[in-house]
This record gives C-alpha cells, sequence and structure tokens, in this order.
C-alpha cells in the first residue's frame, strides 16, 4: 500500500491511516479501514513523511511501537504486522533541530536509510531514463518518434535538473508531442533547456571544441579501422572500455553514414 502525506489536511491524513468507524464524524457512514489495516502482513509506503503534522507524528509513533492502532470512534485496538518505508525531499534531521519533526520517531523510522542522489549527480543516468520516457510517450501519443538527436541529448545531460526525474518526464513528454519526425531536436525542449544549454556552449567553448575534436577524432579513427573498436583502441592508444565510454559520451554508437569529407588531417593523438 501507498499514501502520500503531502498537501492533505491532518483529519484526513489521519483517517486514511487509521481509518474510522461508522458515525465517527459525519458524514461517516459506514466502517472503513485505512492503509495500516490494509497493509497488514504486507509494505506500506509513506511518501513526504516530512509534511506529516506532529499531532499525527505521535500517533504514528504510538502505532510503530505497539503494533497497534484505533479507528477514529473506536476504542477497540487493532493488531497490524507491516513493513513501513518512508521517503521524503526534506532534511529530517536539520527539521529535527528545528522541532519540526519528532526525534524519537525519526530514530525509530531511520533503521536503514537509502540515499538516493539527485538527477543531477547521476547524469550517466539521463540518456537511459530520457529514453525510456520517450518510447513510452511515443507509444501513448502514437508518435513516431525514435530518438534525441545529439544536440537535444547533450541538452539533457548538461542541464541542472532542480526537478530531478520529475522535471525530466515531463520535458520528454512535451519533446514528443512537439516532435513531428523520428527525433527530439533542441528546440522540442522547453526554452529553459535551450537557452540554458546554447549559453553554456558559448560560455564553454574550449570543452565544446575539445569534445568535438575527440568525437572526430574517434570517428575517423574508426573508419580507418573498418569499425574494428579493438583496433580502433590499440592505434588510440586507450583501453578498449574507454573507447566504448567515450563513444557513449560523444554520441558516436549508431552513426551511420558519417561524411568524413570534410574531416581535416589529424596529428598523432593525445587523449
Amino acid at each position: 500500500m501507498a499514501f502520500s502525506c503531502a498537501n492533505l489536511p491532518e483529519t484526513l491524513i489521519e483517517d486514511e491511516l487509521f481509518g474510522h468507524e461508522k458515525g465517527a464524524f459525519t458524514g461517516a457512514m459506514g466502517t472503513r479501514r485505512g492503509r495500516f489495516e490494509a497493509a497488514h502482513q504486507g509494505s506500506l509506503f509513506l511518501d513526504e513523511i516530512g509534511d506529516l503534522a506532529l499531532g499525527l507524528q505521535a500517533k504514528l509513533l504510538r502505532v510503530l511501537q505497539q503494533r497497534s492502532l484505533e479507528r477514529l470512534g473506536s476504542n477497540t485496538p487493532i493488531n497490524v504486522n507491516i513493513r513501513l518505508l518512508c521517503a521524503t525531499h526534506r532534511n529530517l534531521g536539520e527539521m529535527v533541530e528545528q522541532g519540526e519533526f519528532r526525534s524519537d520517531l525519526f530514530y525509530r523510522l531511520n533503521v536503514v536509510e537509502i540515499q538516493i542522489p539527485p538527477l543531477r549527480e547521476r547524469r550517466d543516468e539521463i540518456a537511459t531514463l530520457g529514453h525510456h520516457f520517450l518510447v513510452r510517450f511515443a507509444k501513448q501519443f502514437g508518435k513516431s518518434v525514435r530518438r534525441f538527436s545529439p544536440v537535444a541529448l547533450q541538452a539533457l545531460e548538461e542541464y541542472s535538473w532542480p526537478g530531478n526525474v520529475r522535471e525530466l518526464e515531463n520535458a520528454v513528454q512535451r519533446a514528443v508531442v512537439m516532435a513531428d519526425g523520428p527525433a527530439v531536436e533542441l528546440w522540442h525542449l522547453p526554452k529553459a533547456f535551450c537557452n540554458g544549454w546554447e549559453q553554456q556552449q558559448e560560455e564553454c567553448s574550449y570543452d565544446r571544441e575539445l569534445r568535438e575534436f575527440k568525437r572526430r577524432l574517434i570517428l575517423r579513427v574508426l573508419r580507418d579501422c573498418d569499425g574494428s573498436k579493438s583496433e580502433a583502441a590499440r592505434r588510440l592508444g586507450i583501453a578498449r572500455g574507454y573507447l566504448h565510454r567515450l563513444i557513449n559520451q560523444l554520441h558516436i554508437e549508431g552513426v551511420a553514414d558519417e561524411s568524413f569529407a570534410d574531416l581535416p588531417e589529424i596529428c598523432t593523438p593525445v587523449m
């Protein structure tokens, strides 16, 4: 069972978690089981636990300690056996210091803590997540979009993502809706992505030129080696695994019919 504690009145959250008896309040026409009862012998996930009011924090602590609860309007204890998982975007340790979260509940909940870094610290996952959302929305909207253009993907990977994965999902959804071909282009993304990427490119011309140099060099060596990555890595003097990472980072994988006619001769490579 799952429940979000965010942006709901305290009385509604209490009813959702612990349930009520018939006649417990106006409109209570029958008995209702809460999420704790429904999750008996299973797992209950409480999202945004940091938004839980102090009064409900005390009641939640009592349920966890005693492994029993009472529905609203009842004095009869009901035993529950659950595994509780909680999540929050807030720093509960700081909230404890500020008196916004009960320390006894914090230590009761904080048995196994899993820190999930923000998306900006997991940039190697952006392409995978973005493609997952692209496939899903293309199917949902009946679009022929199958991939991101190299520039669009680079813009996604270099964005700061203050909204984390939800922002990425929304950005890809918009791009799929706007796209009219097989690829999502830079101008299909929200304006903040385009402007931010263009500004960053202007400010980081050295990085851009270095990235382009590496890309053109690897493409040329792969052409000379007839696509053999092992031979290309040997000629470049780098490990084959590192070459694979460069190919992924520079979006070279899958490039077909690349034009090399205008590529200037490159001296001995230094990577």
